[in-house]
């Protein structure tokens, strides 16, 4: 990490329901071993919990979201306050691993590395359903086979275990807003969108996944069931699609085409493969649910695309700042 620089991490937060994730997510910054100079947590739009933070966690800092609700306002408002040269973001219903900073921090030496993250395992409240194929695991916000076992450059971070320089975001603006998910409508690509843009302004950058940099998500009950399954895949399709108006297929997709030629053909022919030998239903039905997955996710960026022709007319929704951002 360069000398000097201060750390900020932002923990973002929109329900009561979430407190004790939320409390596990603070606890777990509180415990790295490569401690941050603050902890904010960004409330979105809810006077009582943003109450509750400031009077119960003595340890964060705490603000509300000044944009329009979501995550990407809420990251936005929370950039505006934060004092760090580097920013790490952390789900309110996620907790780091003690060596998470420790891992993420030092590449920063790099001056080429827009910013770091890594894998986000899952903790299931419920039993993982048997069918539910490890290649679909962003389905329920964890990373999946496939991704880099060693340090190195991929297009874009997750939200739930990211850091980037300041200044990255001060040169480009902020995520967003009409990316970003809402309180618990699955609309997303912010993130994406966001580090697409960053190589487009420099293209000689990069940003990096540390494979060590590990954290973990907390999949509810309600995400455990096939009606999430193929309703966050759809809304995953259109969310691509209008991610694309900003930055254009060839980046937009990239990596979503590497993730459809080997990720997927490799997974579907595991699965089928340990069906038959070992006579495994289960396995079996993850066979047959990734290409299904796959063409309910075809389908939203279908709809998403076709909804975007139909309203080009009337322009592209405005860019999303932070208040250090530049215009």
């Amino acid at each position: 990490m360069p000398v000097g620089s201060i750390v900020s991490v932002l923990i973002c937060s929109y329900t009561e329901e979430r407190w004790p994730a939320l409390v596990a997510a603070v606890e777990s910054v509180g415990a790295q071993t490569a401690p941050p100079s603050e902890i904010v947590v960004v409330v979105d739009h809810n006077s009582g919990l943003l109450d509750r933070v400031r009077s119960e966690l003595s340890t964060v800092t705490a603000t509300e979201n000044k944009e329009e609700r979501g995550a990407a306002g809420s990251r936005n408002s929370g950039v505006a306050v934060a004092r760090g040269s580097i920013i790490a973001c952390l789900d309110d219903d996620a907790v780091a691993d003690p060596r998470w900073l420790e891992q993420l921090l030092p590449h920063f030496v790099d001056n080429r590395v827009l910013g770091v993250g890594g894998p986000i395992g899952s903790i299931w409240e419920a039993p993982r359903p048997s069918w539910f194929p490890e290649e679909f695991d962003w389905v329920v916000g964890c990373t999946y086979p496939g991704l880099p076992t060693q340090p190195a450059p991929v297009r874009n971070l997750i939200g739930c275990n990211m850091a980037f320089r300041r200044d990255v975001f001060d040169a480009i603006g902020g995520f967003r807003g009409n990316l970003g998910r809402v309180g618990k409508v699955p609309i997303s690509s912010e993130e994406t969108e966001f580090c697409i843009r960053a190589l487009q302004h420099w293209p000689e950058r990069h940003w990096l996944y540390e494979p060590l940099a590990r954290v973990a998500q907390r999949v509810p009950a309600s995400r455990a069931c096939w009606r999430y399954f193929r309703s966050r895949c759809y809304d995953e399709g259109r969310s691509k699609a209008l991610m694309t108006t900003y930055v254009g297929s060839a980046q937009g997709l990239a990596s979503e085409r590497e993730y459809t030629l080997r990720t997927l053909p490799r997974g579907m022919a595991r699965h089928a493969l340990n069906a038959i030998v070992r006579r495994d239903k289960a396995e079996g039905a993850r066979a047959v649910l990734i290409p299904v997955g796959l063409l309910i996710t075809a389908t939203g960026y279908a709809k998403g695309k076709l909804t975007a022709r139909r309203s080009r007319g009337s322009g592209s929704p405005s860019l999303t700042r932070g208040t250090s951002a530049q215009a």
